[in-house]
């Protein structure tokens, strides 16, 4: 007997492991998966440690967030800094002098926003009824075309006129040259990649790879006192308000005889003709001088069964959705959920690590 089944060995299941296990219980941790680390899982290629599930760069304002994670993995300086490529045109992100610069030959702040504003007067919109209206009426014309309109519909499968105006509640304008993307004290990325941190928070745990819960899940369930489930809420629940919508990602990796592919970690392509949303060179995360190189094309996908779902579609009908299986999840006396599935909400991994730490910390 355990005294907890943790579903999913991905960092919410392997902070929460860790807690328990610290607190002298016994924790069982499987994963469908044939690596532990979840979707940020780093695997050495070259040499290198690759991304295996898209760029992960971790950022924090919290102190103890980021004490917590340097128990586990010394961080290099890594400051993520992408660019955006419009056909042949590079430019900063996120919108900073820089970008206002190369767009409309501006040098001063003031003549920036100047710009902006007479776009933004222009556009003349006074309510946003969708999501280009939206942009438009934050950051005019131009910026929208070039770095917002294609990028986002490739990544929600939609067009922008057909999204709704809250999905861009804010877009991030800055009248400096600064291009850190962003504004957290402290950022990095683990030496050696995200795999081994995960190993160390998996120290004590029992784990069981290529082990699918829902294959007998009565026998799992009985191995414990209590289960921590990580996957999809309404997967759990057999789908019985119906399913939630989630958006998914292909993955398409190359080794490249060359040291150098683009000259920097994240190239976001925004415009749509192009079918992936970005390109990470993944030796740059940590200042690699390997002679080969490894790039991933990132493609959105529409998600359905069978596929990897990584971001929750939380728009209002599936966050009304969710409420229904949030109200059924509170009545289960021996399951907890966590996790970007388990509480269908996007995090970032410092959210995750918090809102492990706070559900650890419950029992």
């Amino acid at each position: 007997m355990y005294d907890y089944l943790i579903v999913g060995a991905g960092l919410f299941g392997a902070v929460f492991a860790h807690e328990m296990t610290a607190k002298g219980k016994k924790c069982l941790v499987i994963d469908k998966r044939a690596h532990i680390g979840g979707n940020i899982y780093t695997e050495e290629i070259e040499g290198i440690n690759v991304h295996k599930y898209g760029a992960h760069i971790f950022h924090t304002s919290k102190k103890e967030i980021w004490d917590y994670v340097n128990r586990f993995a010394t961080f290099n300086r890594y400051t993520n800094s992408p660019v955006a490529r419009y056909k042949d045109e590079i430019y900063n992100l996120p919108f900073n002098m820089n970008t206002f610069n190369k767009l409309w030959g501006v040098i001063t702040p003031q003549e920036a926003k100047k710009k902006i504003e007479e776009q933004v007067k222009e556009a003349g919109i006074v309510n946003p009824s969708n999501l280009e209206e939206q942009a438009i009426s934050i950051v005019g014309k131009d910026i929208y075309e070039k770095l917002v309109k294609g990028y986002t519909e490739k990544q929600w499968g939609k067009r922008a006129d057909e999204l709704p105006a809250f999905i861009i509640k804010r877009l991030p304008v800055r009248m400096t040259y600064d291009n850190n993307y962003f504004n957290d004290l402290y950022q990095g990325i683990p030496v050696g990649g995200y795999t081994p941190m995960i190993e160390k928070l998996l120290e004590g745990s029992d784990v069981l790879l290529n082990t699918d819960y829902f294959g007998d899940r009565e026998a799992f369930n009985n191995k414990a006192e209590k289960v921590l489930f990580t996957g999809m809420i309404d997967e759990y629940f057999d789908y019985c308000f119906g399913e939630l919508e989630y958006r998914s990602l292909k993955f398409e990796s190359q080794v490249l005889d060359t040291d150098n592919y683009q000259g920097n970690a994240v190239v976001n392509y925004t415009e749509y003709e192009v079918p992936y949303t970005r390109i990470i060179e993944h030796k740059h995360f940590e200042y690699g001088t390997q002679p080969k190189t490894v790039i991933t094309k990132e493609y959105p996908a529409q998600w359905k069964h069978g596929d990897e779902p990584y971001y929750p579609m939380n728009d209002e009908k599936n966050n009304a959705l969710y409420e229904k299986y949030k109200e059924l999840a509170t009545k289960e006396d021996k399951v907890l959920f966590g996790g970007r599935l388990g509480m269908y909400k996007y995090y970032d991994m410092h959210n995750v690590i918090e809102e492990a730490l706070k559900l650890s910390s419950k029992f």
